[in-house]
């Protein structure tokens, strides 16, 4: 029964952090056009994702990414041939995230504050560091090869991804490293998260 209570909350807290990953997305972003109708952005929307994988682990986190920012591309005229791709990448930041952090370093079993500070920076630059290269490879020959545009303009596309993805990662790890380190304490005490096992990393 317990172990069921704690699939449902775990459940509930995906469903949260997939709403702050849409809202975020959606409502605090620069969106910058591009050639042929498309666009790409400057948004928050990413770190939510990261840190959701960091309270929740790397499959829940992901899957609140995922979730949340697919449904904000479904939502856009502009990103809505781009869900599928969003979901997949979304998934895998969140996945990344989760095996540096809880499984590598393992955070969740330590009380070192300076340790966990370090290790969710460095998770968090993981999984977006991933981001940043797959996100316009990935883009490249999604827009080439399933959606049909020019080669040339799928290139273009590519490389003003790279830069707003690389802009995208800085702002998301500088933003996560600060609210997951504050949030976590508070998290811990009201039992929303498992107290760490043993007392020093």
């Amino acid at each position: 029964m317990e172990r069921r209570n704690e699939t449902v909350i775990k459940l509930a807290q995906t469903a949260l952090m997939a709403a702050l990953c849409f809202v975020s997305f959606t409502f605090l972003q620069i969106k910058i056009p591009l050639p042929g109708g498309d666009a790409t952005s400057i948004h928050i929307g990413n770190a939510f994702c990261v840190l959701a994988a960091l309270i929740l682990g790397g499959w829940y986190g992901g899957l609140a990414g995922a979730i949340g920012m697919g449904i904000a591309d479904i939502m856009d005229p502009v990103y809505i041939t781009g869900a599928p791709k969003t979901f997949v990448l979304k998934l895998c930041i969140g996945l990344i995230v989760g095996l540096v952090a809880h499984h590598i370093a393992k955070i969740d079993e330590s009380t070192d504050r300076k340790y966990v500070c370090r290790w969710s920076i460095i998770a968090s630059a993981a999984g977006l560091g991933f981001n940043v290269i797959a996100d316009p490879l990935v883009g490249f020959f999604y827009n080439q090869y399933i959606l049909g545009q020019p080669q040339q303009m799928a290139s273009v596309l590519a490389k003003w991804s790279t830069a707003s993805t690389f802009v995208n990662a800085v702002i998301s790890v500088v933003l996560v490293g600060v609210l997951y380190n504050v949030l976590r304490p508070v998290l811990l005490r009201s039992g929303l998260i498992h107290r760490p096992k043993v007392k020093e990393a």
